[in-house]
């Protein structure tokens, strides 16, 4: 998996789901370990084993979770990540959406404050990233300017939210 191959791609905010005691559980089994097997899950959560198949199911097809394989950038080759802040003429939407076609993009945000829309840049090297930011970003229409944040130390990542 490339760094632009993330499958998220929603609106904000999203329409809030309903999860009963049972399915937040699932989830945070889920978030333990996303091998753990239906049975163990099952086990731990008081279902049977298709019961929670079924529900894990619901759960992916209704957009709550995704069952990915997260890897670490620097350990697969990309060494360096930065964060971009892009201020834009016109509409958001458009060049948000142009961004999150890019490769190297991770994530893009359509944020209120300084900057207009945010992306993560997941690159080989200052010389991809360089590459990335003049010839992709700075020349979509519409980006007025761009501020780089170079990431140093990645000091928390996590997946576990959303349950409790």
């Amino acid at each position: 998996m490339t760094p632009g191959d993330r499958h998220t791609r929603r609106s904000w905010p999203a329409a809030p789901v309903a999860l009963d005691d049972v399915s937040k559980a699932i989830i945070e089994q889920l978030q333990i370990d996303g091998r753990r097997s239906y049975a163990a899950i099952a086990a731990a959560v008081g279902l049977s084993e298709a019961a929670v198949r079924a529900r894990v199911q619901k759960l992916i097809d209704g957009g709550v979770v995704q069952i990915v394989a997260v890897t670490d950038p620097l350990q697969v080759g990309f060494l360096r990540q930065a964060m971009v802040g892009v201020k834009v003429s016109g509409d958001m939407r458009e060049v948000a959406a142009a961004l999150g076609e890019l490769p190297e993009v991770a994530y893009v945000v359509t944020t209120a404050g300084s900057f207009d829309v945010l992306c993560e840049i997941v690159c080989e090297d200052d010389a991809h990233l360089l590459d990335v930011i003049s010839r992709d970003i700075r020349t979509l229409p519409g980006v007025v300017a761009t501020e780089t944040f170079v990431y140093l130390q990645l000091n928390k990542q996590h997946y576990n939210w959303g349950t409790r």
